[in-house]
């Protein structure tokens, strides 16, 4: 039986998956058509899972397409030459990996061009991809190489300049272009990432945003669950799950997990609100990796802790707007989003709740500084209801 999944990647054999159908098609869109797409959004998300599938999409359903997905995480502290270094032997890697997939071994010619290829610095793995066109072409002249790199934020910072360059010039190209696209995965942005606040090197990328899980892809995620064990949810435990997590990935499944896994109500029995109502409250005790993050980012910067009570505690709001450092930093962090009215939100009421927690004690007997004496208003106001009639 499959579960759902909140460690890492899901794997449609293993784990119930939200299909993203939608988002797929236009991702695929974009590659075909030859941009260099950039998707920056908070962890547990889905990025890793999202662009795994959309690969696998691409490449079933047209083989002029050779995907290298390569992942930075570990490279942050490398120097220059051994980043390159790196950085070769993984794209070697995958060169023969999929080689191998598409004609059983990989072939004399791409061999003897691997065994004397080699990354020194950026110039020479533009070069690289100049003669490994050159190669695709003489065996397909339809093969288009995709480059995917998920946890962008590992580059080491003395390559990203020069990195981000060869990129674009690549881009520019008026030559058949190797990489013919790219996809660039993490969590900071392009801007976020170059320190010395100079002039964005890639200002060509094409930006993409992954968003939060809709009710009905939860409700259709649920169901998967319905269709294998027959257990169903009531339409309002769905409701509520949507509104409390405002459709995160890792909330919505680990709410999910501890219904069906942790409460152990009996699979002949409907999955109520009162049920809906002991998982929301484990939630908000325990320590998962998601809340856990969620802390450590808040915790940051002590700037943090004033612009987020400000949130929480005034009615006339604080604009959002990006290019204020702070703002652009939660809203990375997936902490805080833009509201329908332009102010800042805290993006799901179980954030707020632990986000009130954690400040509570250094507030603790100083209301005053954030509500007017004159007023009623307590912390726990601002948390949404749950109803559990």
């Amino acid at each position: 039986m499959r579960r759902f999944g909140t460690q890492g990647r899901v794997y449609p054999e293993r784990h119930y998956v939200v299909s993203r159908t939608e988002e797929i098609a236009d991702f695929i869109d974009r590659i075909k058509d030859g941009r260099y797409v950039v998707l920056f959004a908070p962890r547990q998300t889905g990025k890793t899972t999202f662009f795994r599938f959309a690969v696998d999409t691409l490449t079933a359903t047209s083989s002029a397409y050779f995907p290298i997905q390569l992942n930075f995480e570990a490279y942050k502290n490398l120097s220059a030459p051994d980043f390159y270094e790196v950085l070769y032997k993984r794209v070697r890697r995958e060169i023969e990996q999929v080689s191998r997939k598409r004609e059983g071994v990989p072939t004399e010619a791409l061999t003897r061009f691997l065994s004397n290829a080699k990354f020194t610095n950026h110039i020479a793995m533009m070069e690289f991809f100049e003669a490994f066109a050159d190669l695709l072409e003489s065996h397909d002249k339809s093969s288009k190489v995709v480059l995917i790199i998920d946890e962008f934020d590992g580059i080491p910072q003395a390559v990203l300049s020069d990195f981000l360059h060869a990129l674009r010039a690549i881009y520019l190209s008026d030559e058949k272009r190797c990489p013919h696209s790219v996809g660039i995965v993490g969590v900071k942005s392009i801007t976020q990432l170059n320190y010395d606040r100079s002039v964005s090197p890639f200002n060509i990328q094409d930006e993409f945003h992954l968003p939060n899980f809709t009710h009905q892809q939860v409700q259709e995620l649920l169901a998967q669950y319905t269709d294998e064990v027959g257990q169903p949810f009531a339409p309002d435990v769905i409701d509520t799950l949507h509104r409390q997590t405002a459709g995160q990935p890792f909330l919505v499944n680990r709410f999910a997990q501890i219904l069906t896994e942790e409460l152990n109500i009996p699979k002949t029995e409907t999955i109520t609100m009162a049920h809906f109502a002991k998982a929301h409250a484990l939630l908000l005790r325990e320590n998962n990796a998601n809340l856990t993050h969620l802390l450590t980012n808040i915790r940051r910067d002590p700037r943090f802790e004033s612009l987020l009570m400000r949130i929480v505690s005034y009615d006339r709001g604080v604009q959002f707007t990006l290019h204020n450092e702070i703002i652009a930093e939660l809203a990375t962090y997936g902490v805080i989003t833009e509201g329908t009215d332009g102010v800042c939100e805290i993006v799901n009421p179980i954030y707020q709740y632990c986000i009130i927690q954690a400040f509570q004690p250094l507030i603790n007997g100083l209301e005053g500084d954030y509500f007017s004496e004159k007023s009623d208003t307590d912390f726990i106001d601002y948390l949404t209801p749950l109803d559990c009639s």
